[in-house]
């Protein structure tokens, strides 16, 4: 489609009067939709085509602040015309640039994966460990969730953020509009820290296993290049910043790691044993920062939730 055709069909839109309203949902004048349909059965006219004629139908709408307009003559035109081969090709290049980076991360982490594996670092992890964890998540992500260690629920599947707390994690991706499969997931231990015989429950990792096993998450950062961090509880601080501080001196403001944003919060964990609303706040507070820093929509309800 030429400039002076996409022009063309601008000044139509623009000098025609409103129609009679569309009886679907879209708010968009009948011959809007008719020339959406007709647009959509043409030959010529594949996707990128169609999504730059509408993108540009829509910026027409913002800026005169009516709904745009088509004649059949206009329609014809564009109809007919054949997609400029450089919209096409950019699409598509972008797209396989997007999927090809993201393969070579996932290779570059399965890499990674197989010699955690195998560690026997610290002997005495290797020997009680059902599996290691290493993480999970888009290898490609743009934000990415740190946490201390894995718990006895993570040992047994292979999987962080399993437990109660992890599903309380999913809750706080969900109200972010965030899949668990959008972001990435990781621990500074792959392996769930060792009980004592006949003891239940979780124990917080050492310093020196945490400085052994800390290579690993750095190689894991440094492939995915995630645009945030966020780091949940004092734990996953240490290990990832060798910083020692308490938890209300910490949290609620921008950090960095190696030039990432870093944001710290508050494990679930700890929302789970302290259901005081004021603490959900301060967590969800985080969260809208890391939302606005990743230039994400926010909605009012979203501004206003509670976990």
């Amino acid at each position: 489609m030429g400039a002076s055709d996409l022009r063309g069909a601008q000044l139509e839109f623009g000098a025609r009067r409103a129609g009679p309203k569309c009886t679907c949902a879209c708010g968009f004048p009948k011959s809007f939709a008719v020339a959406r349909g007709i647009l959509d059965d043409s030959p010529h006219m594949t996707q990128p085509g169609l999504d730059l004629v509408i993108a540009t139908l829509e910026k027409i709408r913002e800026k005169n602040g009516r709904a745009p307009r088509a004649s059949r003559t206009a329609l014809q035109r564009l109809q007919n015309a054949p997609v400029a081969s450089s919209v096409l090709e950019a699409g598509t290049s972008f797209s396989a640039q997007q999927a090809q980076a993201a393969q070579s991360k996932a290779n570059l982490l399965a890499a990674v994966r197989e010699r955690v594996n195998g560690c026997t670092k610290c002997a005495h992890l290797a020997c009680t460990r059902t599996q290691t964890v290493f993480g999970i998540g888009n290898p490609d992500a743009d934000l990415m969730f740190i946490g201390e260690a894995p718990g006895a629920d993570e040992d047994q599947q292979g999987e962080p953020f399993v437990g109660r707390a992890g599903q309380l994690l999913t809750r706080i991706l969900k109200a972010m509009n965030f899949a668990r499969e959008d972001v990435y997931i990781a621990n500074i231990l792959k392996c769930r820290p060792d009980m004592p015989a006949g003891s239940s429950g979780n124990r917080a990792p050492t310093p020196m296993e945490m400085q052994t096993c800390r290579p690993y998450l750095l190689e894991q950062i440094d492939i995915i290049q995630p645009s945030v961090l966020v780091a949940l509880g004092a734990v996953a601080v240490e290990g990832l910043l060798g910083t020692r501080a308490a938890m209300r001196e910490l949290r609620g403001r921008w950090h960095t790691y190696n030039n990432i944003p870093l944001m710290i919060t508050y494990h679930p964990a700890y929302l789970l044993r302290n259901q005081a609303p004021s603490e959900k706040r301060k967590v969800w507070e985080d969260m809208l920062q890391v939302m606005e820093r990743l230039e994400l929509p926010i909605s009012e309800r979203q501004r206003n939730y509670f976990l």
